[in-house]
């Protein structure tokens, strides 16, 4: 963040003000430009004697923003980092909050001169204020801004303190909602983030609940987008989508009922339930940007983990192959592909044509599955405590028995 070092005994907001008055009348000729600079100054002047810092603000920047293309970075940054030093001035934090706007509104109206410059003076911003819904709001505009002026890259490092952010500015639900979506939807466009796009989204729809439905009926077309981008991704086996309200709602649906469907299938369903759906929904598919190929890929993994959930143990090859529909010379290339993408641990038995599983993922991970952790936490800190008791008596058994011994010596 900038620091402003006074140089001279001018007030820094009169230098600024003068500085781009003499810039924006430059062209005019000294007979006109003298008097409009000296209007200029005396206003500012009256203003800081009068505490009017709002307008001062205003004032400023309606000369800023006349010079922005005419000043360098350097220049800018240097005018910029003195108004925004102006919200320091205030004692209401309603007048601070007017100027944090007035001052990340002006900066964001024209996104494409010069919009890394504008970010880093909207962050410059954001931290010389203390009100926490000023900041966001400030944070938003940035958002903004990146997006419009095709700048997201100079945002993305700010998205891994949102759960310190989200603390900080104790948002409602509302601003919640709209901070996740906007981030989400940056996220979406950034090659290799399609993992940090789906969980930015998961954290939008999970803002609903059964009692906003009103709210929740805007957000079918993101339930949808949800849907389809955990079908699509080669990488997630697993997602709580299921049961919330604003996935449900699509069930229900009939623009939407075939694709909460499609859920289904790849949350709990098997290979042939996939292949029945597309037989009778290929062109669904094909509008969804699915590709029938990558679709059965990935629900082969998924089923070869059903059957380690459901069968027993020991899960001969011909089971996996008539299931998965695969040669028998696939078998053991489906199980490496499965273990590698740790959907299950599992020991390969070559002589008796059978793998032996010892652990699977849960494909759905809802409130069973919290439930399930939380009975399994309570057993193993139970057999903790007893390991625990357990040393504790036989320490005291081993101190008396120390001790009885020594007694005996003397």
């Amino acid at each position: 963040m900038s620091t402003v070092v006074p140089t001279s005994e001018e007030d820094p907001a009169l230098s600024v003000v003068r500085f781009t008055a003499q810039l924006s009348w430059a062209d005019a000729g000294p007979e006109v430009a003298e008097p409009q600079v000296n209007r200029l100054c005396v206003e500012t002047q009256e203003c800081m004697i009068e505490g009017r810092w709002l307008d001062l603000a205003s004032l400023m920047l309606t000369s800023a923003d006349l010079v922005f293309s005419k000043a360098s970075e350097k220049d800018l940054e240097c005018i910029f980092t003195i108004i925004c030093n102006l919200v320091k001035k205030p004692e209401s934090l309603d007048q601070v909050h007017e100027m944090a706007e007035l001052i990340s509104t002006k900066l964001s109206q024209q996104p494409n001169d010069k919009p890394a410059l504008r970010i880093k003076l909207l962050f410059n911003l954001y931290n010389l204020l203390e009100n926490p819904y000023s900041r966001f709001f400030v944070y938003m505009k940035a958002l903004n801004l990146s997006i419009s002026g095709k700048v997201t890259e100079h945002v993305l490092p700010s998205f891994k303190k949102i759960d310190s952010f989200l603390k900080e500015w104790n948002l409602g639900v509302k601003d919640q909602r709209e901070l996740f979506l906007k981030i989400s939807n940056i996220l979406k466009e950034v090659k290799g983030s399609a993992k940090e796009s789906f969980k930015f989204l998961t954290k939008y729809l999970e803002t609903f609940s059964v009692e906003d439905a009103y709210a929740m009926n805007d957000a079918k077309e993101e339930a949808l987008r949800a849907i389809i981008e955990f079908v699509k991704a080669p990488n997630m086996f697993q997602c709580g989508l299921l049961d919330m309200p604003a996935i449900v709602q699509l069930e229900k649906d009939a623009k939407y009922a075939l694709a909460y469907q499609l859920l289904k299938i790849f949350l709990a369903g098997r290979l042939n339930d996939y292949l029945d759906f597309q037989e009778a929904n290929s062109e669904l598919l094909k509008t969804y940007g699915l590709l029938h190929e990558d679709c059965i890929a990935k629900m082969r993994l998924l089923t070869l983990v059903a059957l380690g959930m459901t069968e027993s143990s020991q899960i001969p090859y011909s089971i996996i192959r008539d299931t998965l529909q695969i040669d028998d010379t696939e078998v053991e290339y489906w199980v490496v592909k499965a273990i590698s993408a740790k959907l299950l641990d599992c020991k390969i038995d070559q002589m008796n044509q059978a793998i032996i599983v010892s652990r699977c993922i849960e494909r759905v991970f809802g409130t069973d599955q919290w439930q399930l952790l939380r009975t399994q936490l309570a057993t193993w800190r139970g057999n903790i405590s007893g390991v625990i008791s357990t040393i504790h008596a036989n320490r005291i058994t081993e101190d008396t028995t120390q001790t009885m011994q020594g007694l005996a010596i003397r």
